[in-house]
């Protein structure tokens, strides 16, 4: 479903107050999530120049490569367009809009524009560039009910491809195959595209970030799936389950396994306006401490999620930002053991009035997958 011209014109409208509450004369936003953000339009990231501007006073100008227009057209944005062609110079055509807005001054600028726009920009404007990054962080982090109902889609849907893991894995088979299923269930679920899979078994279990390899998965193997996707209208998917590719867990696996379910759940519980970031973190990170796992437990508890599968705000020890209501974010903590196996247990929740709601409600035991 396209984001609606009431919802990005209320976004921009908050921009432009953000620009001129930062002293700054105008925002840049490159092609990426801040741009659908603000504009609803999902853009081609390439060498070619597309870029919003937003003054602190006037009216919004999105520059965007001439064949490229349609695509805006038929997204629904409403905000005054320069289509600019093969042979003309699109840093001096924002260039020239700022100068006639009365920029440059101080100018907000993506964190993640590409460098050769910058540079290109900079010999055009010669501005004063502050990263807009924070700015934009604080207008997303606060999802409104229409994200937080596209968010609450995208973890039911991924909801649905853990539920059907015992399908694909099974010992015998390597990571790259089941990963493989996977990517198509994901689709099938209700994503218009796999963002990531991670299929970690045995010793690469305890690889948080491993995705994928050709090792075969063995009787006994404990497996971390970590898996995600993006909707058709842009919001991310996040979730992780462990499970034991066949045979019965040890007295240590199944120690260790219910540290973290608590420690998973308390952190969950632990969400509510007010409570720090950091506080949610601690909530974990105390629990797997106390039973011994402290050095096992080797990343942030958290990362927020909306059009990005990680944004604002972090789950981690010394963000003491409070919580407030449509906040978003993944409480995932892990614990490993190098060369050996390892696990993590992952959900979305949104952070209401009222103190937490998951997005995620597929079962977090350890499940025994047989061959």
């Amino acid at each position: 479903m396209p984001t609606s011209h009431a919802a990005t014109a209320d976004r921009l409208d908050r921009a432009q107050r953000a620009v001129a509450e930062a002293g700054w004369e105008a925002l840049l936003v490159s092609a990426g999530t801040d741009l659908r953000y603000l504009t609803g339009y999902h853009a081609h990231v390439s060498e070619r120049l597309t870029c919003l501007v937003v003054p602190a006073q006037g009216a919004p100008l999105l520059v965007v490569p001439q064949l490229e227009a349609p695509m805006v057209q038929a997204a629904g944005v409403t905000t005054a367009l320069h289509a600019w062609g093969e042979t003309d110079d699109p840093f001096d055509v924002v260039a020239t809009h700022l100068r006639e807005i009365g920029a440059p001054g101080g100018v907000g600028i993506s964190s993640r524009m590409w460098a050769e726009h910058v540079l290109a920009l900079t010999s055009a404007i010669g501005a004063t560039w502050e990263l807009a990054g924070p700015l934009m962080a604080q207008l997303r982090m606060r999802k409104d009910d229409a994200e937080a109902a596209a968010l609450l889609q995208a973890g039911q849907a991924i909801d649905r491809v853990h539920a059907r893991m015992a399908e694909w894995l099974r010992p015998g088979r390597t990571e790259r195959e089941v990963g493989r299923d996977i990517a198509e269930a994901i689709v099938t679920a209700g994503h218009e595209h796999v963002e990531f899979i991670i299929v970690g078994s045995g010793p690469n279990a305890a690889s948080p970030h491993h995705l994928l390899s050709d090792r075969v998965i063995e009787s006994g193997d404990m497996v971390v799936v970590d898996i995600g996707g993006v909707t058709e209208d842009g919001y991310c998917s996040d979730s992780t389950r462990t499970y034991l590719a066949g045979g019965q867990p040890t007295t240590e696996v199944l120690d260790f396994y219910a540290v973290l379910q608590a420690a998973q759940e308390a952190a969950c519980r632990a969400v509510a306006p007010g409570v720090s970031a950091q506080a949610v973190d601690a909530t974990a990170r105390g629990i797997i401490a106390e039973a011994g796992y402290g050095a096992n437990f080797i990343h942030r508890t958290g990362h927020g999620i909306g059009l990005d599968v990680h944004e604002d705000p972090y789950i981690v020890s010394g963000n003491d930002l409070p919580l407030e209501a449509g906040m978003a974010f993944s409480v995932e903590p892990g614990i490993y053991f190098a060369g050996r196996y390892g696990a993590r247990i992952e959900d979305i929740v949104i952070c209401t009035a009222g103190g937490v709601q998951r997005l995620n409600v597929g079962t977090r035991d350890l499940v025994t997958v047989d061959a």
